[in-house]
C-alpha cells in the first residue's frame, strides 16, 4: 500500500513556495502578507491557526493574527472583516472556523473581499470554480487535488465516492474533480447523511474520500480492493492507553484496510498539511492579483 504522506508533500511543497518567495525578495518585491481572524477558545481552532502562523513564517510570508473572546459580537467582526478588506498591505485572509454559535458564519463569509478570500468560500469563488474559471480554491478539497495530482493517482474515468456534502469540502470536492483535466474527468457519487445503503456505492468506489465526521465508520467490507482511500476526518476517541487519554482517527478503519487498498492518506499527517499548504499557495496567487 503507498502512503499518501501529506505532511511530506507539504514540505516540499513549502520548499518550492520559499524558494519563490526569495526570489521576490531579492528582487525587492511585495513578500506576500496572509492575516488570520481566531474567535474564542477552540483548541482545534487554536492549533489550525498556529500552523498557518508558523507555516508561514517558514516560507517567508508576513503574517497577522487578530484574536477576539468568545463572546464578541457579530458586529466586531464585521468590522475586522471590513479592516482587512481595506488594508492594501494585507493580501489574503481567514475567519477561522467553527465560530461560536452566536455567530452567523454565512453573514461573515459573504462579508469577505473575494479578491482576499484566499479560503475560497466565498460565493464568487465557488461560482468561478464551479465554471471553471481562474478562483481561489477551497482550501482542503485543492490540497486533495495537489495531493492526487503529485502521487500520480489517475482520476480520469474513474468512479470516484464523496462522503459528506459540506459547503468547505465534499460539495467542491465533487466539482472539481468532475471538471475537464486531470485530475478529474472522473464520475463522482455524493453521499451523505440521508443515503440509502451507502455500502453499496463505496464498493463501486475506485477513489474514495471521506469527509463525513465519523470515527473510523468506514471499514473493510465497504471498500473494494485496490481502492485509494482519502480520509478527510480527524475526530478524537477515548483511549485509555494514550497519554492524553485520547488517538486522533479519521473516518476510515486504518488497520482494517491497511492491507485492502492501494493507496490511502493517514490521519494525521494526510490530508491536514495540504489544507495549510493550499491556503499559503492562494495567498502567493493573491499577492501577485
Amino acid at each position: 500500500m503507498l502512503v499518501l504522506d501529506g505532511k511530506a508533500l507539504a514540505a516540499t511543497i513549502k520548499e518550492e513556495l520559499k524558494q519563490e518567495v526569495d526570489v521576490i525578495r531579492q528582487a525587492a518585491g511585495k513578500i506576500p502578507h496572509l492575516a488570520a481572524i481566531l474567535v474564542g477558545d477552540n483548541p482545534a481552532s487554536q492549533v489550525y491557526v498556529r500552523n498557518k502562523v508558523r507555516s508561514c513564517e517558514q516560507i517567508g510570508f508576513r503574517s497577522t493574527l487578530i484574536r477576539m473572546p468568545e463572546d464578541v459580537t457579530q458586529s466586531e467582526i464585521l468590522t475586522e472583516v471590513a479592516k482587512l478588506n481595506n488594508d492594501p498591505d494585507v493580501d489574503g485572509f481567514i475567519v477561522q472556523l467553527p465560530l461560536p454559535k452566536h455567530i452567523d458564519e454565512d453573514q461573515i463569509n459573504l462579508a469577505i473581499e473575494p479578491r482576499k478570500d484566499v479560503d475560497g468560500f466565498t460565493p464568487v469563488n465557488i461560482g468561478l470554480m464551479t465554471l471553471g474559471l481562474p478562483s481561489y480554491l477551497p482550501a482542503t478539497p485543492n490540497g486533495i487535488m495537489t495531493m492526487l495530482e503529485r502521487y500520480g493517482i489517475q482520476t480520469t474515468g474513474k468512479e470516484v465516492v464523496v462522503l459528506g456534502r459540506s459547503n468547505i469540502v465534499g460539495t467542491p470536492m465533487t466539482v472539481l474533480l468532475s471538471r475537464k483535466g486531470e485530475p478529474g474527468n472522473a464520475t463522482v457519487t455524493l453521499c451523505h447523511s440521508r443515503t440509502e445503503d451507502m455500502a453499496f456505492h463505496t464498493k463501486r468506489a475506485d477513489i474514495l474520500i471521506a469527509a463525513i465526521g465519523r470515527p473510523e465508520m468506514i471499514t473493510a467490507d465497504m471498500v473494494k480492493e485496490g481502492a485509494v482511500i482519502i480520509d478527510v476526518g480527524i475526530n478524537r476517541v477515548d483511549d485509555a492507553t494514550k497519554k492524553r487519554g485520547y488517538r486522533l482517527c479519521g473516518d476510515i478503519d486504518y488497520a482494517g484496510l491497511e492491507s485492502k487498498v492501494s493507496a490511502m492518506t493517514p490521519v494525521p499527517g494526510g490530508v491536514g498539511p495540504m489544507t495549510v499548504v493550499s491556503l499559503l499557495m492562494n495567498t502567493l496567487q493573491a499577492s501577485k492579483s
